[in-house]
């Protein structure tokens, strides 16, 4: 017997009955295909919309919070900057190239769609194994893809992150965060109002490519590679020069004052979009699909209206403005089609020509606002207790520390030396910094203010893995300590919540004490949650990834007269530790090497953090430091290892007794290399804001030593450090 269409739509029964009791009739197959892309996971968030209500969302530089299609902060002189941060994870394991290039272009819509110019996109990656073929065949294509995309339509590239790691074999997280830049008074929302006003689509046509593509491909997870190879046809294809076109065509007709609302299309395609805009605007719209241009023949109006072919936007225009919207898209090459009209009554009709048969008949507030919402069960693993016991133990005796360390440095310049981050020559601080750093010029005159736009991207699977509520604070503390090393203040957050099968009731556990941790740090440090995105169904062949939340943390500099100091020390530079003495190595990327996953995270002691973010702050704005670096990855160890090779001078610690010192990642720590003429103003500030410090060594040589633990040529961990992706590369990928 045939399977029920609804069920190979991604629709379960009880969903169908929802659906029929809104329509009192038994929807056609294009109203079933509307409603399965718009209450996929992807577009509905029906199983984390209940937690994600816990999140703070408001604040004083708040312009627009969740809900559209990208948070806004105010940063002073009538600037505003718009923010968001999506994954494009599982079209970028079908198809690395494409999945990731598309990612990026979405993005970018999704900024512009503001009435943002996009200024800078960050990418934080996760791939399998760095020793395993498909892993590196994923990862390169997935940054050829980035690049290729990124490059082609002039936006820099300023930063991110890349973990390789078997708990994302055969499930990549391909996650971009894009900043934008407007006037305030330009801030544009994708609703449609005023009936009678026209829906016009610009841009490129529509395909069958992306038909069901990331809202279908978003909820489910992969199997073998013949069923993951028939879902390619789902990935979209984009094409960087047409969204360059676009982004100009749009911003010069909200300049013009021509657009009502307007809506980028990404997921579920012409569906969303107006549908969105309608039910936003509390209105209705027939839309006629025999009016959208399309580039194959004989496409079904359910796939016209599904589909997700990229570099697409849906404008509001009054019937009045038509013809000079019309001459501006021409002026830009591209094209422009009425393809829809405002209705009063809420419904949204698909027609076949505006004096055509009704095709579909929907209410366009169903699509959203009556998507499923499901309370799935939860439970903490049974041997969560047993877990936490089995804390990581180390003994100097047992372990080789120099190789320790060693097989913990990897630089990443093999990648990010892919993209071009100096576009626009705003990029102040790039990828060698712990917060990417613009300079901040007004977007319609290009004048600069003096100031600086600062962000980062920060994401630690393992934390999470052992807990994931002190993991996700942790995390939050992490993106703020590092806009700290920066001189900057944290103004707003976005996330990209990865996890695993909803339908487990440990994932769900996962992601509900997620949302718990970063809902808790935000509100304690008093950082507004202006938007995210949610990816679930992130398994292969059963295996869940380990939770990974990533934020995205953007803060403003006051004063920007230089570069900040980032992590280059001079010869003879004091080394110093600001914050409290390290507390034990669970989730620590030495216990994992180590096979040792289990234990504790310490709780985040808030007010130590931000009185140690505060204070490096002060000493980073008052140019007191000579170079900064946080203490995360790796621990102490890893994070005065990565500045002595920035710098090309080695060093000499003491007062760094042990494997837990060397490694631990417990929160709230930052090494600081100060200039001895500057030492007496750097200690009396910490003692000023009562914060622990030690003193912990000298930037000297051509070695880097521990007392009594360690001691090797900087020159062999230069070597390890420049080496390990570029030998991992070398070996060849694979696509089976």
């Amino acid at each position: 017997m045939a399977e029920p269409i609804h069920r190979t739509l991604g629709l379960t029964d009880d969903e169908l009955e929802k659906i029929i009791g809104i329509l009192g009739r038994e929807p056609n197959h294009l109203e079933l295909a509307m409603y399965s892309v718009m209450w996929s996971e992807h577009c509905s968030y029906k199983s984390s919309r209940i937690h994600l209500k816990r999140l703070p969302v408001e604040g004083e530089h708040v312009l627009v919070g969740p809900g559209e299609n990208a948070g806004v902060i105010d940063v002073g002189d009538d600037i505003a900057i718009a923010i968001r941060i999506e994954s494009h994870n599982h079209p970028s394991y079908i198809e690395p190239y494409q999945g990731a290039a598309t990612g990026v272009g979405g993005i970018i819509r999704d900024i512009f769609t503001m009435g943002a110019r996009p200024i800078a996109i960050m990418d934080p990656l996760r791939f399998g194994p760095i020793d395993d073929a498909r892993s590196r065949w994923v990862a390169e294509g997935v940054v050829s893809g980035i690049s290729g995309y990124g490059n082609s339509v002039g936006v820099p590239n300023i930063g991110g992150e890349t973990v390789f790691d078997e708990t994302y074999i055969g499930n990549p997280l391909v996650n971009v965060l894009c900043l934008g830049i407007l006037p305030k008074d330009r801030l544009v929302l994708g609703q449609a109002s005023g009936v009678g006003n026209l829906a016009v689509l610009l841009g490129a046509t529509t395909g069958r490519d992306g038909i069901g593509g990331v809202s279908v491909l978003a909820s489910a997870g992969f199997g073998d590679d013949e069923e993951d190879a028939e879902k390619r046809p789902s990935v979209q294809v984009g094409d960087p020069f047409e969204e360059k076109r676009l982004i100009e065509c749009c911003l010069e007709l909200l300049d013009a004052g021509l657009v009502v609302g307007i809506q980028d299309l990404g997921g579920a395609g012409l569906s969303c979009a107006a549908s969105e805009t309608a039910s936003r605007g509390g209105v209705g719209m027939d839309f006629d699909v025999s009016a959208v241009p399309q580039r194959e023949d004989d496409m079904e109006p359910f796939e016209i209206m599904t589909s997700e072919s990229q570099e697409r936007m849906l404008a509001i225009v009054s019937p009045d403005n038509l013809d000079e919207v019309i001459t501006i898209s021409n002026k830009w090459e591209i094209r422009s089609s009425v393809v829809g009209k405002v209705t009063d009554g809420g419904q949204l009709r698909i027609m076949d020509g505006f004096e055509g048969a009704t095709l579909g008949d929907i209410p366009a507030i169903s699509l959203h606002e009556d998507a499923p919402l499901y309370d799935r069960p939860m439970a903490a693993p049974e041997d969560l207790d047993a877990k936490k016991e089995d804390k990581p133990e180390h003994s100097i005796g047992t372990n080789d520390v120099a190789e320790d360390l060693l097989n913990l440095l990897t630089s990443y310049e093999w990648i990010t030396s892919q993209y071009d981050s100096q576009l626009f020559l705003n990029t102040v601080a790039g990828t060698d910094s712990d917060a990417a750093v613009l300079r901040l010029k007004h977007p319609l005159t290009g004048e600069d203010t003096g100031r600086g736009i600062a962000v980062t991207t920060d994401g630690n699977h393992r934390w999470c893995a052992v807990n994931p509520k002190i993991g996700t604070a942790m995390t939050v503390a992490e993106a703020m300590l590092n806009l700290a090393c920066v001189g900057a203040k944290p103004r707003a957050l976005v996330n990209c919540l990865n996890f695993g099968n909803p339908e487990y009731p440990n994932v769900m556990w996962q992601l509900s004490e997620a949302v718990d941790g970063m809902a808790e740090a935000c509100s304690e440090f008093n950082i507004p949650v202006v938007g995210g995105n949610v990816s679930l169904y992130n398994e292969s062949q059963g295996n869940n990834i380990d939770p990974t939340p990533i934020v995205g943390l953007i803060g403003v500099i006051d004063d920007l007269d230089m570069a900040p100091p980032g992590l280059k020390w001079n010869e003879g530079d004091r080394l110093m530790v600001i914050g409290p003495e390290p507390k034990g190595l669970s989730g620590s990327a030495w216990a994992f090497a180590h096979d040792k996953r289990n234990g504790e995270l310490n709780q985040v002691d808030y007010e130590m953090h931000e009185k140690v973010c505060d204070t490096v702050r002060i000493l980073v704005n008052e140019k007191l430091v000579t170079a900064v670096h946080d203490v995360s990855t790796g621990g102490l160890a890893v994070a005065v290892a990565e500045m002595a090779v920035k710098s090309g001078i080695g060093c000499s610690l003491a007062r760094v007794p042990d494997i837990e010192s060397m490694f631990s990642e417990s929160s709230s720590r930052v090494v600081i290399a100060v200039d001895p003429e500057q030492m007496q103003s750097v200690e009396e500030i910490i003692q000023d804001n009562g914060m622990p410090s030690t003193r912990i060594g000298l930037a000297h040589g051509n070695n880097y030593t521990i007392k009594g633990l360690i001691e090797v040529e900087l020159s062999t961990i230069q070597k390890r450090w420049e080496s390990h992706l570029p030998k991992a590369f070398e070996a060849g990928t694979t696509q089976g």
